[in-house]
């Protein structure tokens, strides 16, 4: 049979490598679990209801009181605690780890030599990393969604913005943010695979990205920095808000997704770039 380099390394078996993976299973895990924990802690707690009102978006709004509403609402709540850094590590985990750890372990040359070209390997490890980053998105609504009925039943979806959804239309209200969460997440996919490819240490990558981006966010609540915030992709983390209202407002929904899935794929670029000039002794 001749040698067809379109046939190294199935996406199917590199996607069943990943997922055998403890670290796999520990990431899931934390998604999981964060809805589990705040439900008990809701329902369970002494005063769980007694917090002053916290700021989300563009309104103001006790989230925990909004959380016991109904599944809908509890859902909502989840999209916002994971959003600034659960979710962050969590793809920052799946897109770092892919290549570094390969070169940590040495297994990296052996995987080439078998042989499969470079740049194929590394469109199948970030086509597997995307695939793990949006199980993990998805986990947490659906999840949430799940532990939201147990816990405090389906009652209509009820905004900050004064806003109120019977559960289809809140469906798709948590379906658009959920899309846009996924795509928004895209940089922090893009930087943490970049990294993957610019060291042999696993950690590094992921606590790097995982360090930008908390610096980016810091640069973004610096209000002197004025519209420069407005070019970095972390200042529109939040805008899936837009979907709460009655009408959507799509317009920074547009720029957010783009500016954040545009940077995504240029540090994939650059990661494919870089790749396929690196010497791989490890």
């Amino acid at each position: 049979m001749s040698y067809s380099p379109a046939k190294t390394l199935p996406y199917s078996v590199e996607l069943y490598r990943q997922l055998k993976r403890k670290r796999t299973a520990f990431a899931y895990g934390f998604v999981l679990s964060l809805p589990i924990l705040v439900a008990v802690a809701v329902k369970f707690g002494p005063s769980g209801n007694s917090g002053g009102p916290t700021r989300l978006g563009s309104g103001t709004t006790d989230l925990i009181g909004l959380a016991t509403i109904g599944a809908a609402n509890f859902t909502t709540t989840m999209l916002y605690f994971a959003t600034p850094f659960l979710l962050v590590t969590v793809i920052a985990l799946f897109n770092g780890d892919t290549v570094a750890s390969e070169a940590s372990w040495s297994t990296l040359r052996y995987l080439l030599a078998s042989p499969v070209p470079r740049t194929r390997l590394l469109v199948q490890k970030m086509k597997v990393s995307l695939t793990l980053s949006l199980i993990a998105v998805l986990l947490m609504p659906l999840s949430a969604w799940i532990v939201g009925t147990i816990a405090f039943g389906t009652a209509p979806l009820q905004t900050p913005l004064g806003a109120t959804f019977d559960n289809s239309v809140a469906l798709s209200r948590i379906a658009i943010m959920t899309s846009y969460l996924a795509i928004s997440l895209l940089f922090v996919a893009g930087l943490a695979f970049y990294l993957s490819v610019r060291t042999d240490a696993p950690l590094g990558a992921v606590g790097v990205a995982v360090g930008i981006s908390i610096l980016l966010n810091i640069l973004d609540a610096i209000t002197a920095l004025g519209k420069i915030r407005e070019w970095l992709p972390v200042h529109y983390a939040f805008s899936w808000f837009d979907a709460l209202a009655t009408t959507i407002d799509w317009s920074i929904m547009i720029r957010g997704a783009s500016y954040c899935a545009i940077s995504g794929i240029i540090l994939f670029a650059l990661a494919i770039n870089r790749f396929a000039h690196k010497d791989i002794t490890s």
